[in-house]
C-alpha cells in the first residue's frame, strides 16, 4: 500500500489600503484602542450600503497577474451566510463564482504548485476571551479590512514544500506592495487542508487552521501527516474536522467535526453591481508588477557575481536589498573616480557584500535594516569599501572604521583622518618592541603557548592589535611573535 500526504493551501493576507474594503473607515491593523476606526457600515447597522474599494481589487489583480493567473474580466461579489459573534451582518461579504483571478501558478524549487483562485473579500471583527471575567469581547477595528484569500490546488506534498511555497509567496506580496504579510502580527494566515492518498485513492480531509507562523506550518503538517499514516496503518477511521495546533505541546487537536460540508448559501451580493475590467486596465496592472524576487535573484548573480547565498540574503530583505544596489551605483562611481579597472571594481564589490551582510548588518543587533536604523549612507559605505580595496586595511581596522561610521554618521575619510587609521606600523624594530611588551605582560599565556595551547597565540595576536589600534597586520604580528616565543 502506497501512502502519500496530499496537502492544499489556504492563505489569507490583509491589504495595505488606507481606508477598509467597504466604507472610508481607516484600515490599520495595529490600532490598540478597541472600536476606534469603525462606522455603521463595518458594524453591521441596518440599512447601511457598502461601497467597493477600487485599490483592493486592482491589489488583487496585481498578485494574480504576479502568480501566472487568469483575471476574469466578468467578477463579483457573493454573500457567503452563517452566524458568529465577530461578523455582525450574519453574512461575508466574499467571492465565490466568479473571483478575480484564477488559474495560475508559482514554482517553488523545481516543481509547480497551482493556484485554484485568487479572490477578495472582508475581515471579520475580532474577538477577545476573558477566562477571568467569563466573557468574550468584540473590536471591530478589523472587521472590514480588506482581506486576500488564495487557494492552491492540492499539489503540496510535505510539510517543507508548504513552508517554502508560503515564504515564497509572503515575499511576493512584499515586492507588489500589496500586504506586510507579516504573520506574527497576524495580517497573514495560513490554514492548510491534509489527506493521506492510498494507492492514489484521496483520503479524508482534515484542516488545520490559522497557522501564524513558516515554522508551525511545517511542524503541525509533519505531525498530521504522521498521525493520518499511523491511523491508517492501524486501521482507524479519519474523522472529516477542523484542528488546532498547539506549538508548546507539537500536537494537532480537535475542535470541531465536519461530517457534512458547511451549506454557506452563496448568492450574489445585491448591494454591489458585478465588476468589468477592459483588457486596457489589465495590461496597466501587469506593467505595475515590479521585478520579482525570483528575477532578482537571478540578476543579481550574473550582474555582480554573488554566491547563492548572497543573492539570497538581498532578495528575501527589500530595504538591504534596495540599499546594496544604491551601494553598487557608488562603488562604481567612486572605482570610475579613482580609476579603478574593472577586475578591481569587482573586488571591491565583494568586500561591500561581505561587510555589509556580515558586519554592518550585525551592528544592529538584531533590528530590522532600515533607513532609520542603519545610519550609514550608502555613498558612505561604497567609499568605505573603495578604501579597503586600495588601502589592504585588515579587517580590526574595517571594523573599527565601520563602527565608527555606525555611531558618528561621518564619512570614512573623515574618521580616518581623525582616528589617524590610515598610519601603519611596518617597521620591524617597532613590531619587535610591541611583540616583547606583550609577553612580558602576559606570562601565563605565554606559558599555555608552551603546553600547546594554540588558541593563546590567538590571545597574544589580540593583544597587539588592541595596543597598536589595530595599525599591524595581524600575520605579521603572528609571525614576529612565534619568532620571541622561540
Amino acid at each position: 500500500m502506497e501512502l502519500k500526504a496530499v496537502i492544499g493551501l489556504e492563505i489569507h493576507a490583509e491589504l495595505k489600503t488606507h481606508s477598509k474594503m467597504f466604507c472610508s473607515c481607516k484600515n490599520d491593523f495595529e490600532e490598540k484602542e478597541p472600536n476606534k476606526n469603525v462606522c455603521p457600515v463595518c458594524m453591521g447597522h441596518p440599512g447601511t450600503l457598502p461601497v467597493i474599494n477600487e485599490k483592493a481589487v486592482d491589489m488583487v489583480i496585481k498578485t494574480g497577474l504576479a502568480l501566472n493567473c487568469s483575471v476574469n474580466e466578468t467578477s463579483r461579489f457573493d454573500r457567503k451566510n452563517y452566524f458568529y459573534p465577530d461578523l455582525p451582518k450574519g453574512y461575508q461579504i466574499s467571492q465565490y463564482a466568479l473571483p478575480l483571478c484564477k488559474e495560475g501558478y508559482m514554482d517553488i524549487r523545481d516543481k509547480r504548485i497551482r493556484i485554484r483562485r485568487v479572490h477578495l473579500e472582508e475581515d471579520t471583527a475580532r474577538l477577545i476571551h476573558s477566562e477571568k471575567d467569563d466573557c468574550s469581547l468584540v473590536d471591530f477595528n478589523r472587521a472590514g479590512i480588506p482581506l486576500m484569500e488564495l487557494v492552491t490546488e492540492p499539489d503540496i506534498a510535505s510539510g517543507i514544500e508548504a513552508r517554502i511555497f508560503a515564504q515564497d509567496l509572503q515575499l511576493i506580496f512584499q515586492y507588489l506592495g500589496v500586504s506586510d504579510a507579516d504573520m506574527e502580527k497576524g495580517n497573514m494566515r495560513i490554514e492548510p487542508n491534509v489527506s493521506i492518498s492510498q494507492d492514489g485513492v484521496m483520503g479524508t480531509k482534515v484542516e488545520v487552521k490559522n497557522l501564524n507562523s513558516f515554522r508551525s506550518v511545517e511542524k503541525a503538517l509533519n505531525y498530521e501527516i504522521l498521525r493520518q499514516v499511523e491511523a491508517i496503518k492501524k486501521k482507524e477511521k479519519i474523522v472529516q474536522e477542523t484542528r488546532g495546533w498547539d506549538d508548546v505541546k507539537g500536537i494537532t487537536y480537535s475542535q470541531r467535526s465536519k461530517e457534512e460540508a458547511h451549506d454557506y448559501r452563496y448568492f450574489p451580493e445585491p448591494d454591489l453591481p458585478p465588476m468589468e475590467f477592459s483588457k486596457t486596465h489589465i495590461n496597466r496592472l501587469k506593467l505595475e508588477v515590479p521585478e520579482l524576487p525570483k528575477e532578482k535573484f537571478l540578476r543579481l548573480k550574473e550582474q555582480y557575481f554573488l554566491s547563492d547565498d548572497k543573492a539570497q540574503i538581498l532578495v528575501s530583505d527589500i530595504d538591504l536589498g534596495n540599499y546594496f544596489e544604491a551601494m553598487i551605483s557608488e562603488v562604481i562611481h567612486w572605482s570610475g573616480a579613482s580609476k579603478i579597472d574593472k577586475e578591481g571594481t569587482r573586488k571591491a564589490i565583494q568586500i561591500a557584500i561581505n561587510y555589509l551582510t556580515s558586519d554592518g548588518v550585525g551592528l544592529l543587533k538584531g533590528k530590522d535594516f532600515n533607513k532609520e536604523s542603519f545610519p550609514i549612507t550608502p555613498e558612505n559605505f561604497a567609499e568605505f569599501a573603495i578604501i579597503l580595496f586600495e588601502k589592504n586595511f585588515n579587517s580590526k581596522m574595517a571594523k573599527t572604521l565601520l563602527e565608527k561610521m555606525f555611531v558618528t554618521k561621518k564619512d570614512p575619510s573623515e574618521i580616518i583622518e581623525e582616528e589617524g587609521l590610515n598610519e601603519t606600523i611596518e617597521d620591524e624594530g617597532e613590531i619587535d618592541k610591541i611583540a616583547q611588551k606583550i609577553i612580558e605582560e602576559n606570562k601565563s599565556v605565554v606559558e599555555d603557548y608552551k603546553k600547546g595551547k594554540q588558541n593563546a597565540l590567538q590571545f597574544l595576536i589580540g593583544q597587539i592589535m588592541k595596543e597598536t589600534k589595530g595599525k599591524i597586520d595581524p600575520k605579521i604580528a603572528g609571525q614576529i611573535l612565534q619568532k620571541w616565543l622561540k
